[in-house]
């Protein structure tokens, strides 16, 4: 089991390293030109990639916690860190892409928004979050704490937009904007944190690391939340 452990991390940092990349070709990238939909393409594909290794890992992580990590003892902690919260965060970050693009795939069809697939989808995220939430508090951990209110908040958010009613002809673009952008910062979170537990664990779940990425990708989101508001403004000026 160990040998697929490794495999499973292998493809995951192969698929994550591409996502880093592609993120900031999609950011840079005019807003719906062919060079953006090309790297939101290539970022969708390998986030979704790196979280079904996510989601492999963090199972056999709950099911053999110390014989997947076998330089560490203490095994209710790590199958707790690298097992449940490593499932939660796979089902976040699946959810979240998943948001972002059928945002722009279901424009012109906002019903489309609530099929079964992506209210489970949410549901799940929710549960998986709930575990994470239990399991951070007996084991004292406040980083699983904080990222299950994290995906409460997005999942909850991402309901009450899918089930609205009046929505307008341009609402689908801050949610994708939104939904694409926070998967990216929890790519970026995961890398910066998870990814350094073997070269520096004393600092692999430092709250400052993890809030660095969600520092720079709120000031994204709120910069062109900015150029979205300016042609309104002006149409009403």
């Amino acid at each position: 089991m160990p040998g697929a452990f490794n495999l499973f991390l292998a493809v995951h940092v192969g698929a994550g390293l591409v996502a880093l990349i592609a993120f900031w070709g999609a950011v840079a990238a005019r807003k719906g030109a062919a060079a953006h939909r090309r790297w939101g393409r290539i970022f969708s594909l390998a986030i979704y990639i790196a979280s079904v290794q996510a989601l492999a890992m963090g199972t056999l992580s709950v099911i053999w916690p110390l014989a997947m990590h076998p330089q560490l003892t203490d095994e209710p902690l790590y199958r707790g860190l690298f097992g449940w919260m490593m499932i939660y965060l796979g089902l976040l970050a699946i959810s979240m892409t998943r948001y972002g693009l059928q945002m722009v795939a279901n424009k012109n069809a906002h019903a489309n928004n609530r099929h079964w697939t992506m209210v489970a989808l949410q549901v799940a995220v929710l549960v998986a979050g709930l575990n994470c939430l239990v399991h951070g508090l007996w084991l004292g951990q406040p980083l699983m704490v904080g990222i299950a209110l994290v995906g409460f908040g997005t999942s909850t958010t991402y309901l009450h937009y899918m089930f609205r009613v009046d929505v307008g002809r341009q609402d689908y673009i801050p949610e994708h904007l939104k939904a694409m952008v926070a998967c990216g910062i929890a790519a970026y979170t995961a890398f910066l944190s998870v990814g350094l537990v073997d070269m520096f664990p004393e600092h692999a779940f430092n709250p400052v690391i993890w809030a660095v990425p969600t520092v720079i990708g709120l000031a994204i989101i709120a910069r062109f939340l900015r150029q979205l508001r300016r042609p309104v403004a002006r149409a009403e000026a």
